[in-house]
């Protein structure tokens, strides 16, 4: 199936970040877009706002013999979702969301950024640049980009920007012509066996690069050099080249956001693009939700949430409150991503976190997960044994009653989680 024979197309989980933004291009494309989730929220109001006829029961009579394709998140239960199995009992293809983003983006001039860390914040840097530049592209960022409150760019040209996320291999159905890795970790530990698992993927989504096309990546890091070993055919640019240590036009904090503007900005000089004015459309660079996003102030405290839930980026996000902030106590709120990454990880958990003056820890956001061995309360006493100042608040509501007679104007309030977590910080800044 093609693309362009494609006029009817219903989603299946379409108030997630990628199904909605693929929603989205499906409409800039012309064709009718239906979906369903299990809840409303503001992501489908603005779907239904914009063209899609959106469904809060997931029920057979959902699809349509008018559909001709569905497209289903990865968290769809294929044996008991009563749409999966109405599609398939018609002979409706169904695919899911990654298989999908293949389907309709590899047709285009594709750059998909990759990485462990920084590539949503890359993506809409990235985006911000070809925008400048009148390339036109289409965007899809695996996050809200808060300069147009929407996780989509409807673009006219060949150019296509994409988020490649690595969870489950799922990258591996891009082809891209520039390949952007901003670095290479141990993550998605419910999936990967050990770092040297993660490195394959990466290289297997290397060696898909079109012939013609290059990799842009920090090639003297060791977990990238050892991954990109031996891949001869296709070019190398080291993005570090084009890194500023100062970048004062850069609005975004932090060092870790300096290196993702020279990733970016190392595609735009691949791409003929002006370096000053790369630089240039960088200076009114908002960032996207929940990447180091201010959410306001509670008793007179800057209330920061953050959707860090890898020791690596708490170390970079608390390094960077640290930095804009030296005299205020850094109140740190933690809540853990799923049991398998804090078990793989939990040293390095407990390590960053005690960099806080104050750390308050909530349960284990369980996710695609059940119980775990180690628990967020083990967490804390492990804390305890370097920072005292530690807690463990069974539920937000108990954390935020707390906080809000226990901050005050002396205090930056740091909220951190991929979880449900940000609920707190928006509830604290109502």
């Amino acid at each position: 199936m093609k693309p362009g024979d494609i006029t009817h197309v219903h989603f299946i989980g379409v108030g997630g970040i990628g199904m909605s933004a693929l929603a989205r291009l499906c409409l800039h494309e012309g064709k009718t877009v239906s979906g369903s989730d299990i809840k409303e929220t503001a992501i489908t109001q603005a779907l239904e706002k914009e063209g899609v006829k959106v469904s809060y029961k997931q029920q057979a009579g959902n699809i349509k013999k008018s559909h001709q394709l569905v497209i289903y998140t990865e968290a769809v239960d294929q044996k008991t979702n009563e749409e999966y199995l109405a599609a398939k009992e018609n002979k409706i293809e169904c695919i899911n969301y990654f298989d999908a983003l293949g389907l309709f983006l590899n047709d285009y001039y594709l750059i998909a950024v990759a990485g462990s860390h920084g590539k949503t914040t890359t993506t809409a840097m990235l985006t911000d640049i070809l925008e400048a530049a009148d390339f036109d592209p289409t965007a899809i960022v695996g996050s809200i980009r808060r300069e147009t409150n929407s996780n989509f760019r409807p673009g006219k040209s060949k150019y296509a920007i994409v988020e490649a996320c690595e969870y489950r291999r799922d990258f591996l159905s891009l082809k891209p012509d520039v390949l952007v890795i901003t670095n290479i970790e141990y993550e998605h530990v419910d999936y990967y066996k050990n770092l040297a698992d993660v490195q394959k993927a990466f290289r297997e989504l290397a060696e898909q690069v079109h012939h013609d096309g290059v990799i842009i990546a920090n090639t003297d890091d060791a977990q990238i050099a050892t991954a990109l070993e031996g891949i001869q055919d296709i070019a190398t640019i080291d993005y570090t080249q084009f890194f500023d240590p100062l970048f004062e036009e850069l609005p975004a904090p932090g060092v870790h956001n300096r290196l993702n503007a020279a990733a970016a900005i190392a595609v735009a000089d691949y791409l003929k693009i002006d370096r000053y004015l790369a630089r240039a459309a960088l200076k009114d660079f908002k960032g996207t939700w929940r990447r180091f996003e201010e959410k306001g102030t509670l008793n007179g405290a800057l209330v920061i949430d953050d959707y860090a839930h890898h020791p690596t980026e708490i170390k970079l996000t608390v390094a960077t409150v640290r930095d804009l902030y030296p005299y205020k106590n850094l109140k740190v709120v933690f809540q853990p991503h799923t049991h398998s990454r804090l078990e793989a990880l939990f040293d390095d958990f407990a390590k960053e976190l005690a960099k806080g003056d104050e750390v308050y820890v909530l349960p284990v956001y369980r996710a695609r997960e059940g119980k775990g061995k180690k628990e967020s309360v083990d967490l804390v006493t492990t804390i305890a044994e370097t920072n005292p100042k530690v807690e463990h608040f069974d539920t937000r509501e108990q954390l935020e009653a707390k906080l809000k007679d226990g901050v005050t104007k002396d205090d930056v309030l740091l909220v951190m989680g991929a979880g449900d977590v940000t609920e707190l910080a928006s509830n604290l800044t109502k």
